[in-house]
């Protein structure tokens, strides 16, 4: 499967932005699609997932501002990021996986394909 990453941009704190996932190729449905997001000079980290049956998981600094859902028809993941602040800056990726056990949701090992990222960028 493909994916492709679009939505980032400049936004000021408590701002909101949406980011969406497009996929290509694969059986949509059966993949857990996560978003994780790396900053500079620091290690990619988890954000959210969503797995086949619509349940979502999320770090706990996005938790109650960030929304994730996934269209199979459409075969996009959306990721709606409101009240944004600074420490959300970074450069978000997409990610899929077929196989990834729950407990590994929040490990980037755990997917086998990616998306390009894409830029989020936000001023206090």
């Amino acid at each position: 499967v493909q994916l492709q990453a679009s939505g980032g941009g400049l936004a000021q704190a408590g701002d909101s932005l949406s980011l969406s996932c497009v996929a290509s190729g694969g059986t949509f449905s059966s993949y857990v699609i996560a978003w994780f997001r790396q900053a500079p000079g620091k290690e990619r980290e988890f954000v959210a997932a969503i797995n086949r049956g619509r349940y979502t998981f999320y770090a706990d600094s996005v938790k109650g501002r960030f929304t994730i859902s996934r269209d199979n028809a459409k075969m996009t993941v959306d990721l709606r990021m409101n009240s944004l602040k600074p420490e959300d800056t970074a450069i978000y990726y997409c990610a899929a996986s077929s196989s990834v056990i729950v407990s590994n949701y929040r490990n980037s090992d755990g997917y086998n394909y990616w998306g390009q990222g894409t830029q989020v960028t936000v001023s206090s």
